[in-house]
């Protein structure tokens, strides 16, 4: 079983202690064993797998290898890669192979990482468990009986199980972070723009980011190295100049001030939360950090904007699956008007046809006024808040979800209160801003728990450094549930 992180597999390749190839093969073996139980991986393919790998052992043996050639690499299946399926778990693309690669996945192939597989996700990366998916329920590795989280909990609950040294995933409301929150790993959601969107499928397009998820916060500095950089095929791309996001690793935390926002911190979380809250707050003060109290007042209304603003997105973004171009077609129809209808009743999940449904009313003649421009000017609002907090810390610590992971099933039945689970992760999303989840305990039955911290504009590297520090005295993330 492997247990390697990226640093780890990279240093073994770049040793000569093992090559591209029987890396990629001791993977694919774990992923035999365990996958099948598991349910985190819904494509591979293991002859594309490993002419990736023969081709960086190549590399590598004329010397043209870098710190990424051989090491192998999941994507949730949201991203488009020539050849592969990219279904976004969802029955209207289950027949759709990528005709193009998406532009943060070719820059990983450039650095020479080799493609284990696409990950499970929630369909169209609407859900918050990963249950919506089309192929199934992920698992979550601690407990069978757990939900992984979502909508990435696919690609968390692979790095978890050590069935890859990292992942990609996406972010729209914390989809990277909650899942590696329940899952025991670390993940972080750039500042918006900073990784090219260009082939990674839309589901709200003001708010989608891709991001890396890996056992430990140098594994995701490493890794989004390799994937940040302006793109000129995706408007949102911001163009900057290219950063090392390594380079805070070693930055001691003395002096730094965190920020604790109230409304983050009540009696609405679990007590587990609470004690693991109190774990980061110790270790952050034991390496000379300041805590200071903040105040999010317009919290409590990041969660109705948000979907409003989210699932108008995602109506128009979604209105291009009609049957007529790719993707799913239902057999049986009368006319054209009949065609669409079947087809997007068949091939969309029910918690992906609500979001279109209210989507659509709030961008409907006499509601746009009332639901969805009131819902960007609260967008706003949220943002300001965060910039009155930065006025006064660097750094602002904050719990992730309000729980641990949840029984599968559980909030099935509970739409608003699956939504609701969102309420620390959305803000985050609204206003454009980089965050990071790490392990920071357990709960009381065994389940990993993370917090999170969140940061200003383009401060990744901050950070990345300040969850690395962290990190370097506590255990929470060398813990393995294999």
């Amino acid at each position: 079983m492997p247990v390697y992180t990226l640093k780890q597999s990279s240093e073994l390749l770049q040793t000569k202690q093992t090559s591209a190839v029987e890396l990629a093969q001791e993977y694919l073996a774990a992923i035999d064993a365990q996958n099948p139980a598991l349910n985190g991986y819904i494509t591979l393919d293991k002859d594309l797998t490993l002419a990736e790998a023969r081709a960086a052992d190549e590399r590598i043996a004329q010397g043209k290898g870098g710190l990424l050639t051989g090491v192998p690499v999941a994507y949730k299946d949201i991203f488009c890669q020539t050849g592969w399926r990219t279904a976004c778990s969802s029955k209207m693309l289950d027949n759709f192979t990528a005709p193009y690669t998406a532009t943060v996945v070719q820059n990983l192939l450039d650095a020479g990482m080799v493609t284990l597989g696409r990950t499970n996700m929630d369909e169209f990366a609407m859900g918050s468990t990963n249950e919506t998916s089309f192929y199934g329920a992920t698992k979550n590795p601690w407990n069978l009986e757990r939900v992984p989280g979502g909508s990435s909990g696919g690609s968390a609950a692979v790095v978890a199980a050590r069935l890859a040294p990292a992942a990609l995933g996406s972010d729209t409301g914390g989809s990277i972070r909650q899942p590696a929150s329940h899952c025991g790993i670390t993940g972080i959601k750039p500042t918006y723009g900073t990784v090219s969107r260009f082939g990674m499928v839309a589901y709200a397009s003001s708010f989608d980011q891709a991001g890396p998820m890996a056992q430990t916060a140098e594994d995701c500095a490493i890794l989004l190295n390799a994937m940040a950089g302006f793109d000129e095929r995706d408007s949102t791309s911001l163009e900057r100049e290219k950063e090392d996001y390594t380079r805070d690793l070693n930055s001691p935390l003395k002096g730094l001030k965190i920020g604790l926002p109230k409304e983050y911190f009540t009696a609405s979380n679990s007590a587990d939360v609470q004690t693991a809250l109190e774990n980061a707050k110790a270790l952050l003060q034991a390496q000379g950090a300041e805590l200071v109290e903040v105040s999010l007042p317009q919290t409590e209304l990041s969660i109705p904007a948000y979907y409003v603003l989210a699932s108008a997105e995602a109506s128009t973004n979604l209105s291009r699956y009609d049957g007529v171009r790719y993707g799913h077609r239902a057999e049986k129809f009368g006319d054209l008007d009949e065609m669409y209808a079947n087809t997007r009743a068949e091939g969309f999940g029910s918690e992906v046809k609500r979001r279109i449904m209210i989507g659509t009313y709030v961008l409907s003649h006499g509601y746009y006024d009332a639901y969805y421009l009131k819902a960007q000017k609260l967008r706003r609002l949220v943002a300001n808040d965060f910039q009155t907090a930065f006025a006064r810390c660097d750094l602002i610590l904050a719990p992730t979800a309000p729980t641990a992971a949840p029984k599968l099933g559980e909030l099935n039945h509970d739409p608003v209160q699956a939504y609701l689970s969102d309420i620390y992760t959305i803000a985050v999303n609204l206003a454009g801003l980089p965050a990071l989840t790490l392990p920071a305990g357990f709960s009381s039955d065994g389940l990993p728990i993370g917090v999170q911290l969140i940061g200003n504009y383009f401060s990744e590297a901050r950070i990345l450094g300040a969850a690395h520090q962290m990190q370097l005295e506590s255990g929470w993330h060398v813990k393995s549930p294999v």
